[in-house]
């Protein structure tokens, strides 16, 4: 049977802190399950204790039939590895071991022509057959076709950076969805892709016989997927065995439930102490009231030392301070913006105040546009010339109003001006000179705290979006510019960014393939795949996917 059992599973980072305390659940054989809970809260390390890579401080984990995993990486591969790496990191561990092996012996043979490197070589191909290799290129031709609509003999190659995220996580999904492992980890799947692509998920997943137990902050796919939902929080964590549409409500009761056993607890604890003290007085002068007081301090002791129920988790709440400020009436004009091979000349006009949502799919030129936006701008009558995106310049004029300042959260972090390396304290220092009790505080509003002597490269995605917002914050922007900033936050953090957007006194233009958060807008403009760009009334999602340029 393909299952998942986890029994009270415990996991200690380095300094005896414990990120996971006595988790136990089951994913069922064929079930679709949901693992939700805060970032940095451990969610990727269970996968990975789950999947064999990490073992557990206490506890067991045991896992029924072959697994197969996606990695939160995927989507971020970068430099030279090809598309036959990418393909090969989630195969089987058998077809990874023999793909190793023949790459060896091929470049074995390459470098050193023998008759014993050939026989090797050999040997390395008889393996690749036994485990089946060929099998498995043939699933990855028919991966290949579906996600690029070209075969894999064409593309195994090709470095997988020149790959947008999304066709990485699409082609990695493809072939675990078709492939033959029955368990599957799925870490976040949905990052990068687009909303057509998100519904291709989606399906994919209602269809699939296979146990999938899944990390996901979409709040629309949870919706449609997710059988059941397991929250971690504060290490620990509890099942909600329905679907997502009725989690906020069992959330809410259960930390009405624990808050009302914990007062319970409290009241009785504070009964016996008030007994207690009752009694050794009464004790000093009768002796029969002496046998009561010790028998009283019995009780209370064996009370305390059972210990307190367990308290309601905290509700991390991200306080996010968006304040803005008064600019003029017009924020941003565009006048004949073109992006050569892109994007064909379109006008548009943002108003201060105005919300407006950027769409259309993967490779439509959205992200360049909104570079273009938080560099300033450009316009052909000034004495610079127009900023070139990727090596393509842009023509007519792209405007800021008077007063606009732009705050840039970028979609990758390498995109943006973050010194990976530096600590959080230290570029908060670096960038706007605050002393450790201020950026201590600013951290502490967005839960960083904890994290404030890391640096920016160690912090998980959440953490790192959470942290490029507060950057955005104390910017001082009056022009809010977001490259998909609820790609990476968890729910809290993402009804945060809400709540604080619906406070900013200023304007906002947001790249998003989020259709829960795009219900907070009030204008759409949607990029084509055709390079047009045109205004929409309500969100429009169902846009064809842009061809590779």
């Amino acid at each position: 049977m393909a299952h998942i059992d986890l029994a009270h599973v415990s996991y200690r980072l380095e300094g005896g802190r414990d990120l996971i305390r006595d988790v136990s659940f089951r994913v069922a054989e064929g079930s679709r399950t949901a693992l939700i809970g805060p970032n940095g809260g451990g969610k990727t390390t269970l996968l990975r204790l789950i999947a064999g890579e990490l073992v557990p401080d206490e506890g067991a984990v045991s896992v029924g039939g072959e697994l197969a995993v996606m990695h939160q990486s995927i989507g971020r591969m970068s430099g030279a590895l090809s598309v036959r790496t990418l393909m090969t990191s989630a195969a089987s561990a058998p077809v990874r071991a023999a793909a190793e092996l023949l790459r060896t012996s091929e470049v074995e043979m390459d470098q050193h022509p023998s008759e014993k490197t050939q026989m090797s070589f050999a040997q390395a191909l008889s393996d690749w057959n036994d485990v089946g290799g060929y099998r498995t290129e043939a699933l990855w031709n028919e991966c290949c076709l579906a996600a690029l609509g070209e075969p894999f003999e064409e593309v195994e190659d090709r470095p997988a950076g020149t790959l947008s995220g999304g066709e990485q996580k699409r082609l990695v999904l493809e072939q675990l969805l078709r492939g033959e492992q029955p368990v599957l980890l799925l870490d976040e799947p949905d990052n990068f892709l687009d909303v057509p692509a998100k519904r291709w998920l989606e399906e994919r997943l209602l269809e699939s016989s296979k146990t999938i137990l899944l990390v996901s902050h979409d709040r629309e796919l949870l919706s449609r997927c997710a059988q059941r939902i397991i929250t971690l929080e504060d290490g620990t964590c509890w099942v909600h065995g329905a679907s997502f549409a009725e989690y906020p409500a069992a959330r809410r009761a259960r930390l009405l439930r624990l808050e009302e056993v914990l007062r319970r607890w409290t009241e009785e604890r504070d009964r016996l102490r008030t007994m207690v003290r009752t009694l050794q007085a009464q004790a000093a002068i009768s002796e029969v009231m002496a046998a009561r007081y010790r028998a009283a301090q019995t009780r209370l002791r064996h009370f305390e030392e059972a210990g307190p129920p367990p308290a309601p988790p905290s509700d991390h709440a991200v306080s996010m301070r968006l304040g803005g400020g008064r600019t003029g009436v017009k924020a941003l004009t565009c006048e004949g913006l073109e992006l050569a091979g892109l994007i064909k000349p379109f006008d548009t006009e943002l108003y201060f105040g105005e919300r407006l949502a950027v769409l259309g799919a993967n490779g439509t030129g959205k992200s360049r546009f909104l570079e273009l936006v938080a560099s300033g701008g450009t316009d052909p009558d000034s004495p610079a010339p127009p900023r070139a995106s990727a090596g393509a310049p842009w023509t007519g004029s792209c405007r800021l109003g008077a007063r606009v300042v732009p705050g840039y959260f970028a979609q990758t972090y390498e995109r943006s001006s973050i010194d990976a390396q530096g600590t959080l304290l230290g570029i908060l220092h670096d960038r706007f000179s605050l002393a450790r009790g201020p950026a201590t505080s600013a951290l502490s509003r967005y839960e960083l705290d904890r994290q404030a002597a890391q640096a920016f490269d160690t912090l998980s995605g959440g953490q790192k979006a959470r942290f490029q917002i507060l950057l955005v914050e104390l910017s001082g922007a009056t022009l809010l510019v977001l490259d998909e900033p609820t790609g990476n936050l968890d729910l809290v953090s993402a009804q945060a960014l809400e709540e604080g957007l619906a406070g900013f006194q200023g304007t906002v233009v947001a790249v998003t393939h989020d259709r829960w958060f795009a219900r907070s807008f009030s204008r759409f403009l949607v990029f084509e795949a055709d390079g047009r760009v045109r205004e929409a009334t309500e969100p429009t999602w169902e846009v064809a996917k842009a061809s590779r340029r």
